[in-house]
């Protein structure tokens, strides 16, 4: 489903766009401002119709697909609709729902879930744009990750395991794929991101952390932009992001 929009020099896939507020939201907005063609994929049509308005009304050309990531079908219409509207030259992976859960409290089904959300969907999506990018020897690859891709603390050990294993996704492809001229990127989130999910989640403690303790999304999406803007001959594989304030 497209809208009109203004001429681009390329494509732009963001996979795992919800509410407007998030991260995924905020990265389509930016690679359309940059006259990208965003094509927005994600579980719930009502919201990405609500991105894609958004970012129609400013100017910007937006596709919606929905699509489940960790579906190699639906991953590989994804594709293929992004091809369609031109030359794909970066694509987004900001798929990984968290959940709270002591390991006491952590069902097979749970771990499962997380993994399968975080780790298999990000490689199968991984996977498609590595394939198309190596033949053509240019595009990247980035990966939302978070505070605990690199380490796990109680109750988030499910959490922590897939995005774990969606570190070592990245990092494999990168090995694999980068003398190809794929530039594979993971970024780690490390502290709160202001919007819908922490506002109905965890909102006593985004409080707590005031208005300079948070990450705005927009300042996010800001430094993905900038790696992905990078030269070759000196590419950034991970980063951190955090406020100025948070300690680490």
């Amino acid at each position: 489903m497209a809208q009109e929009g203004t001429v681009n020099s390329g494509v732009a896939l963001v996979v795992g766009v919800g509410a407007e507020t998030g991260l995924g939201a905020a990265l389509a907005r930016r690679f359309a401002r940059e006259g990208l063609r965003v094509t927005i994929a994600g579980r719930t049509p009502e919201r990405l119709r609500v991105v894609a308005e958004q970012i129609a009304a400013t100017g910007g050309a937006v596709a919606i697909k929905p699509a489940d990531a960790t579906r190699e079908a639906d991953v590989a219409a994804l594709f293929e609709e992004a091809d369609r509207d031109g030359d794909l030259k970066l694509v987004a992976y900001n798929v990984g729902n968290n959940f709270a859960a002591s390991a006491q409290d952590t069902t097979p089904e749970l771990f499962e879930r997380l993994w399968r959300q975080n780790a298999l969907g990000g490689f199968i999506v991984g996977r498609e744009a590595a394939r198309r990018f190596a033949e053509r020897g240019q595009g990247t690859i980035l990966f939302t990750g978070a505070t605990a891709s690199l380490r796990a603390r109680p109750p988030f050990l499910a959490f922590a395991a897939a995005k774990a294993a969606l570190r070592a996704v990245a990092q494999g492809l990168a090995r694999e794929f980068g003398s190809k001229g794929v530039h594979v990127v993971h970024i780690v989130v490390d502290g709160v991101i202001a919007g819908e999910y922490a506002a109905t989640n965890f909102a006593e403690y985004a409080r707590s952390k005031g208005a300079d303790g948070v990450l705005a999304v927009d300042d996010i999406a800001d430094a993905f932009w900038a790696v992905h803007c990078q030269k070759r001959s000196a590419w950034t594989h991970e980063m951190d992001l955090r406020p100025f304030k948070e300690p680490f």
